[in-house]
């Protein structure tokens, strides 16, 4: 083991070594954007499957008159544990699917493992607390008072985990649409002055957006959906600031909504949103601006600052030293 130790420790070999290891990430780097999965695509397929379901939806709304097309019911574990304790009732089932579909999960499965582990998660995070107290931390908790009690912290921390991975989600979705929606609207602007309809627009807009951000583009596609499917445009034009949750979208929705109802010309309106916009967005970035050099103040005190006082005093240092 030494020997080997020592034969790789010797220069020749430790180029080599570092010279294989360069080549493989560069190969690794090269090649790794044709083993990623298509995000877009597979998005797109979600919005064709709901643009379906909104077809079948309505539909079937005509034919049966106020009899509506109800959803395939899911099956599984986690569909039964579901309906036996009855966990849409229990947790709204109606706000946890508006959160959901904040973070982009809209189908039925979603929400059904949703409500599943919000039962499921406190029960494993307590059950492996209380294991861990009664083994690994026997010492320290030695009571079975403080191992249920740390059972029931276990229990109480497990119960937001999926909250706040959910959350996480779409506060991530929510980000990239802001930092694509600036370019989307310009597009959008592009699209609408040259005489596009506002469906085809948007499903255009929808196309070249889709590199940038694809949350942008399923959410414009699931608009496009709507707007053809849907009785009243008002409410597709609604859902799509209802789900992005941002200012900024939502002041175009309404000039799109007044746009139609009083026919006002929307390009004119888009392009005082639109400045508006990239306004909000360079104000934005000067504020990032300024605020960074509060930020790098600890980090230079804590290692820009010993590493110039080492290189200017350590010549002295050592000059002093050897003059003794």
């Amino acid at each position: 083991m030494l020997q080997l130790l020592t034969t790789v420790m010797q220069v020749e070999n430790l180029i080599v070594l570092f010279t294989a290891a360069a080549a493989f990430g560069t190969i690794v780097t090269l090649a790794s954007p044709y083993f990623e999965n298509d995000k877009l695509a597979a998005r797109t397929k979600l919005v064709a499957n709901e643009r379906d379901r909104l077809k079948a939806q309505q539909k079937a709304a005509l034919e049966a008159g106020p009899v509506r097309l109800r959803e395939k019911k899911s099956t599984g574990l986690y569909a039964q544990l579901v309906e036996s304790l009855n966990l849409k009732k229990v947790f709204e089932a109606e706000s946890s699917r508006e959160m959901l579909r904040s973070a982009g999960l809209r189908s039925e499965r979603h929400l059904t493992m949703f409500l599943a582990m919000r039962v499921i998660a406190p029960l494993v995070v307590a059950t492996i607390v209380f294991i861990y107290c009664s083994t690994t931390f026997a010492t320290t908790f030695s009571s079975a008072g403080m191992r249920v009690a740390m059972a029931m912290v276990g229990l109480v921390v497990g119960s937001y985990i999926p909250g706040v991975v959910v959350k996480n989600m779409a506060t991530k979705r929510q980000k990239s649409l802001k930092s694509a929606w600036s370019d989307g609207l310009d597009l959008l602007l592009i699209c609408v002055e040259s005489g596009m309809a506002l469906e085809p627009a948007m499903q255009r807009v929808a196309k070249e957006i889709g590199s940038q951000s694809v949350p942008l583009a399923e959410e414009l596609q699931l608009t496009v959906a709507e707007l053809a499917y849907l009785p009243d445009r008002r409410k597709a034009l609604e859902n799509l600031a209802k789900r992005t949750a941002l200012e900024t979208v939502k002041s175009v929705v309404t000039a799109m909504i007044q746009a139609e109802r009083y026919g006002t010309p929307l390009g004119s309106a888009l392009r005082v949103l639109a400045e508006e916009n990239r306004k909000e967005r360079l104000s934005e970035a000067e504020k990032k601006a300024a605020a960074l050099p509060p930020k790098l103040t600890v980090p230079m005190i804590l290692f820009f600052l010993p590493v110039i006082f080492v290189v200017i005093l350590g010549p002295s240092i050592m000059l002093v030293m050897h003059a003794k």
